[in-house]
């Protein structure tokens, strides 16, 4: 397979996320949350994988008729913010005007927080949270804890989406990657088995999910704080 014709088939790997982000959307309208996380679950593990390709055949170079920034934007737009934050809304989890508010302020920040040129910081990590609002909502799903709380994170974090907090790239920021890669691929799972059984309240991956969870927001944060050694 030629080098060029590699390219391609990363590009056509990166639009299989607008397919799962449909097969989400068709089970987030009938209401079964368990298959929709299922299908971003799937969505997300695809999105940790098509940069390390997409870096390593070059497709600006091989296969530059396509926008892999773009078309990876608008797929991750899809299944991180617009799908999670309807299956919020329609969830029942925000009662009355707390729904409309947090269906609001999820999609009108993140539409911002993606055309942003500074999302990026030099270590490839993340300026600002990073609209991961898939794996919060996730988390919202498994615990279901009392909707002021729910209603005040969702708020705090929108807000952090505008201030020089540092957030981690899974993959790409490389202090304390070591780390940071077994905790995302550990959410994954996590991820995926609690919604595998429908998010059961005894399930044992709810507390996997709180960990690594808790990790992957304040990793960041505290790379800020303690300084790297030189």
């Amino acid at each position: 397979m030629t080098t060029r014709l590699s390219a391609i088939f990363v590009h056509m790997f990166t639009a299989t996320g607008a397919v799962l982000a449909m097969l989400a959307m068709l089970a987030a309208v009938d209401q079964k949350w368990d298959l929709m996380f299922l299908w971003l679950v799937v969505a997300f593990f695809v999105d940790g994988i098509d940069g390390p390709l997409a870096r390593k055949f070059d497709v600006k170079t091989n296969a530059p008729e396509i926008d892999g920034v773009l078309l990876d934007l608008i797929i991750d737009y899809l299944t991180y913010v617009f799908i999670p934050a309807f299956a919020l809304f329609k969830s029942g989890l925000l009662p009355n005007w707390t729904g409309w508010t947090i269906i609001i302020i999820i999609t009108f920040a993140s539409a911002l927080y993606f055309a942003d040129t500074r999302m990026k910081t030099k270590d490839n990590s993340f300026s600002g949270f990073p609209g991961c609002w898939n794996m919060v909502v996730l988390v919202l799903f498994a615990l279901q804890p009392n909707y002021w709380l729910m209603l005040a994170l969702v708020v705090g974090l929108s807000i952090t989406m505008f201030i020089p907090l540092k957030f981690v790239h899974p993959v790409r920021t490389e202090r304390w990657r070591m780390l940071t890669l077994p905790m995302s691929l550990a959410w994954t799972f996590f991820a995926g088995w609690a919604a595998w059984v429908d998010f059961h309240p005894q399930s044992w991956a709810h507390w996997g999910l709180v960990v690594t969870s808790v990790y992957l927001i304040s990793a960041g944060i505290l790379q800020q704080i303690v300084p790297a050694r030189g």
